[in-house]
């Protein structure tokens, strides 16, 4: 007798096996790209509900008028959709600004008050101004980085007797280094350093200076000493 040789392949439980495993992975993936696809879905309305409440609080500043306190809702159309949203004014504790929440969800979404929302804004709204207090800076006198302050009786570069630069009478190098009479009569001037005024001359560092008299006689009794 001859004996059939069996040609090598699947069974049919192989088959099945890989089929069973097949059909699984595909459902893992389907699945996953289901749940992207919702996801990227939720973000896009989510985005547009903030869209929706900032238009509304934008709208709301806009008026130029303070809301009352209380609740409001309304429908708006907006990115081909329809949109509903909800209005909560509540006091503050500054005197004459409230805030505003602005909650949104899809019109066709079910939902109650405090429940469904897809986004809560929130926003400030008043004509409150603050008093001026001490903590405050004051502005308006700040200096910048290295800005030298302006000048004052008495300061830094003033006009007034005695400041360092100042135009007066009598400053270093004023009146004469060695008076007429004898050389060892003043040594430095009848003026002295600096006398009657401060550091800077009218017109020049050393200021005006007139030719001192050479000695008259050694022998004299102004001569040197």
């Amino acid at each position: 007798m001859r004996r059939v040789r069996r040609r090598a392949g699947f069974t049919l439980i192989e088959v099945l096996v890989a089929l069973a495993i097949v059909a699984i992975g595909m459902a893992a993936v389907l699945g996953a790209l289901t749940s992207s696809a919702d996801t990227i879905a939720y973000l896009r309305d989510k985005t547009f509900a903030q869209w929706v409440a900032l238009n509304q609080i934008a709208t709301v500043r806009l008026s130029g008028q303070v809301p009352a306190v209380g609740n409001s809702d309304g429908d708006i159309d907006f990115a081909g959709r329809s949109w509903h949203w909800r209005q909560e004014v509540t006091a503050t504790q500054v005197p004459g600004a409230v805030r505003i929440d602005v909650m949104v969800r899809p019109k066709d979404v079910k939902g109650d008050d405090d429940k469904g929302w897809f986004t809560t804004v929130s926003g400030i709204q008043g004509d409150a101004v603050g008093a001026a207090n001490g903590y405050q800076p004051d502005w308006g006198s700040q200096m910048l980085p290295g800005q030298m302050q302006a000048p004052t009786q008495g300061g830094l570069g003033s006009g007034t007797p005695g400041g360092l630069g100042s135009p007066t009478q009598g400053g270093l190098g004023s009146g004469n280094l060695g008076t007429p009479g004898a050389f060892g009569q003043s040594p430095m001037g009848s003026g002295g350093i600096g006398s009657q005024g401060g550091i800077g001359a009218p017109d020049t560092l050393m200021g005006p200076q007139t030719p001192s008299t050479p000695p008259t006689d050694p022998g004299t009794p102004d001569s040197q000493q």
